[in-house]
């Protein structure tokens, strides 16, 4: 019972961090089904399992430097989140449905629907609190707000593959924060444009 609730946590952690950013968790599990050599962190299940493999692993760290760096660019960064409005969603449902735990336990397709919910709507708060951003900082701050999601989305994995309970909390609250922005947002655009 623990074991699947540990599961469902890493999997709801790893789906959330990747609606920040798709290649900082994908990156992780690859590498924690890599390593140590003799005993991985996690075992994927196929087709998963490609995600570990040293092409994987290649592809993703070049998505992942490409990444990085067009999202600390003003103009730029925007551009990139509307590329990603369909990688990261995606993202997240092969991160929630590739974990071992999970994949036995839930139906493929609701795990697959759970990630792309899960890290769709992290993204869309992220797409909503950019343009905010800067224009409040005149684009000087796309940079340091692009560093904390990264390195958000970093802990967010971390947790995720190794004390995945808590993951799941630290996710639960991401997805709490993203709804009251969204709604917060959504409140002073109506005030600001009333029907």
């Amino acid at each position: 019972m623990i074991q699947a609730i540990a599961g469902i946590s890493a999997a709801f952690g790893l789906a959330s961090s990747a609606g920040l950013n798709a290649y900082i968790p994908l990156l992780m599990v690859a590498l924690a089904a890599r390593f140590p050599l003799n005993n991985p962190l996690l075992n994927l299940s196929e087709p998963y399992d490609l995600i570990g493999s040293w092409w994987g692993i290649g592809i993703l760290t070049v998505l992942l430097l490409i990444e990085m760096t067009v999202d600390k660019i003003p103009a730029v960064d925007t551009l990139n989140d509307g590329i990603q409005t369909f990688i990261r969603p995606a993202a997240g449902a092969i991160l929630f449905a590739a974990n071992a735990n999970v994949i036995t336990d839930v139906h493929p397709v609701l795990a697959l629907a759970a990630g792309l919910i899960l890290a769709g709507g992290v993204h869309a708060t992220k797409v909503a609190a950019r343009p905010v951003v800067t224009a409040v900082t005149v684009g000087t701050g796309n940079w340091l707000v692009s560093i904390v999601e990264d390195v958000v989305s970093f802990f967010v994995s971390l947790l995720s593959i190794l004390l995945p309970l808590f993951a799941g909390l630290v996710a639960l609250v991401l997805v709490i924060f993203a709804i009251r922005l969204y709604r917060q947002r959504k409140k002073r655009r109506n005030l600001a444009f009333p029907a």
